[in-house]
C-alpha cells in the first residue's frame, strides 16, 4: 500500500503539472481554504505488552479527509484537520501466539501552524507542525478470549508538508503528507494484560481545495 500511495502522488503530481495554468496566488492573508483529500493511514506501530510479551500489528487503511486552512498573512496559515479511520489490531509474538484485539476507531483531529512559500511560481510549496488529541471509540472484540478492550485518550505532535497547484480560478490540486505521533495505553481483560503501544502513522494524502 506504501508502493500505491506513492505511486499516485506521483501521478497526480505529473498530472497537475500539466493541468497547471500561471495563476501563482492561491490565497492571502484573511483567505479560507477548504479541501477535500484521499488519505492512506500507514501506521509505524511498535509495543511493549506485559506479561505475554510480543508487539502490535495494526492495519493501514484509506479514508476521506476534510481540512479547513485560515491565513494569518499571505505565508503563515493555521490548519484544522479532521479525519476518521478505523483499524484492526493484533498482538504478534506473544507467549500466547499472535491475539486478535479486534477493531477500534480513531478520531484524531489535527491543528497545524503552516508556513506557505511564495517564490517557486505556480508551485506552492509549505511546511507545518502541531499537535493531535485523539479519540479512541467503537471498539470491537474479537473472539471469547478478549473480554475486554480499554485504548487511553491521548495528545501528540504532528509534523507536515504538502504542495498546493492552481488548475483555474481559486481552485488547485493538494498533495499532502503527515507524520502524528500517536501513544495509546491498552488494557485487556481488566488487566490481566498491559501495552504501551505508539501507533505513530504517515499519512498520505491527494486532494482538491478551493479558496474563499
Amino acid at each position: 500500500m506504501k508502493k500505491i500511495a506513492y505511486g499516485l502522488t506521483l501521478g497526480l503530481a505529473g498530472f497537475a503539472a500539466v493541468l497547471a495554468t500561471p495563476t501563482p496566488v492561491i490565497a492571502e492573508a484573511g483567505d479560507l481554504i477548504i479541501r477535500a483529500r484521499a488519505i492512506y493511514v500507514e501506521p509505524a506501530e511498535s509495543a511493549v505488552i506485559t506479561p505475554i510479551g510480543g508487539t502490535a500489528d495494526i492495519n493501514g487503511v484509506l479514508t476521506p479527509e476534510l481540512d479547513f486552512t485560515y491565513f494569518f498573512t499571505d505565508n503563515v496559515a493555521a490548519e484544522l484537520i479532521l479525519a476518521t479511520t478505523r483499524h484492526s489490531a493484533t498482538a504478534v509474538g506473544t507467549d500466547l501466539g499472535d491475539v486478535a484485539l479486534g477493531k477500534v476507531s480513531l478520531l484524531p483531529p489535527t491543528l497545524t501552524l503552516q508556513y506557505h512559500f511564495t517564490n517557486h511560481g505556480d508551485i506552492k510549496p509549505y511546511v507545518g507542525a502541531g499537535i493531535n488529541f485523539t479519540l479512541f471509540y467503537n471498539v470491537d472484540l474479537p473472539a471469547a478470549t478478549v473480554t475486554s478492550i480499554d485504548y487511553s485518550d491521548s495528545f501528540g505532535f504532528a509534523l507536515q508538508a504538502g504542495v498546493d497547484v492552481p488548475v483555474s480560478d481559486n481552485w488547485f490540486l493538494n498533495l499532502d503528507v503527515k507524520k502524528l505521533y500517536l501513544n495509546t495505553d491498552v488494557t485487556i481483560n481488566g488487566g490481566d494484560i498491559n501495552a504501551d503501544v505508539d501507533i505513530n502513522p504517515w499519512i498520505f494524502g491527494i486532494g482538491i481545495g478551493k479558496t474563499f
